[in-house]
């Protein structure tokens, strides 16, 4: 009876015994798969640790004159691969003149080379250690493991720049001795004393907006110009009032009213409003009985009004 009863615990069906022979199989691949992967690549601490002190020690020897350019060298293991261990020669150089061989030894990828070969091939130069982290494709390890080891000893020591300076000279042109501001143009404002092209672009933009500039005063109002800059250029300005642009208050529309940056919505809105219900004004002081109006404010749009 008991040995019928023990048979029947270890009499499975066909489904059964698959079953656990992929349970079997699989627990046995999940036990050797992690012996058979090589070990994910890591940086050997010892070897950095190293690495630092020799780095220490070359920078104390240089310091009290025991070393010259380019006759050290330093050996620094790459972190390790399951095939090999490749060794990367850290030594003196100057990225001006340094060979694709002397870059590959120093540990740089080909091409990152090549990128170096064609900068330096049209005509670019590195002025200082911190210039080899401009070049494209170089990682801020190889950058950071580099810098100490720069030495700038080609004969360019800065950036030129007399020809910048020449070429800057050339494209300038010389102010008048009076500007006149509803006529002059970015080039000539340009030439004024603190005045650089985004300013003379703004003095010309709120010009076109206002249509033109009845009063020197009004340069002062656009936007970024100090108060200093102003007081230095405002005795060569001059002003021609007859250039300015009037707007007709009897037809013109709602859209153009507002654009005008004395002007703007709410008061556009009221003048037409104004004009719809008690039809077209005789004057430009009509103006004053619209209720926005105040006596200033119509002293200071009245140059831009004609009404016929």
């Amino acid at each position: 009876m008991n040995a019928n009863r023990l048979k029947d615990y270890f009499d499975f069906s066909k489904k059964e015994r698959t079953g656990i022979i992929a349970l079997l199989v699989l627990v046995l691949v999940i036990w050797i798969l992690p012996r058979l992967i090589a070990p994910t690549s890591h940086f050997d601490q010892q070897d950095f640790e190293s690495f630092k002190a020799q780095i220490a020690q070359l920078k104390q020897q240089e310091k009290s004159g025991d070393t010259t350019a380019g006759n050290l060298s330093v050996r620094y293991n790459q972190p390790q691969s399951s095939a090999s261990r490749t060794a990367i020669t850290l030594f003196y150089f100057d990225p001006n003149t340094a060979s694709p061989e002397e870059w590959a030894r120093l540990g740089i990828e080909r091409k990152t080379i090549q990128t170096i070969q064609h900068y330096i091939s049209k005509g670019g130069r590195f002025y200082k250690a911190a210039d080899i982290g401009r070049i494209y494709g170089i990682k801020k390890t190889d950058y950071e493991r580099l810098l100490p080891f720069v030495r700038i000893t080609s004969e360019i020591k800065e950036k030129p720049k007399e020809k910048v300076l020449l070429s800057s000279l050339s494209i300038q042109k010389a102010a008048p001795e009076r500007v006149e501001i509803n006529s002059a143009d970015t080039a000539v404002f340009i030439a004024l004393p603190g005045i650089g092209s985004k300013l003379a672009g703004r003095i010309v933009k709120f010009r076109e907006k206002m249509g033109g500039f009845y009063t020197v005063a009004q340069i002062a109002e656009v936007y970024g110009l100090a108060d200093s800059v102003f007081a230095k250029i405002n005795p060569r300005l001059q002003c021609n009032p007859s250039l300015v642009k009037r707007i007709n208050i009897n037809t013109v529309s709602f859209e153009e009213l507002k654009a005008h940056p004395y002007i703007k919505y709410q008061l556009a809105n009221a003048v037409i409003q104004y004009r719809n219900q008690h039809g077209s004004f005789q004057s430009p002081e009509d103006l004053k009985r619209v209720a926005l109006v105040t006596d200033e404010l119509f002293n200071k749009i009245a140059p831009y009004l004609m009404a016929d």
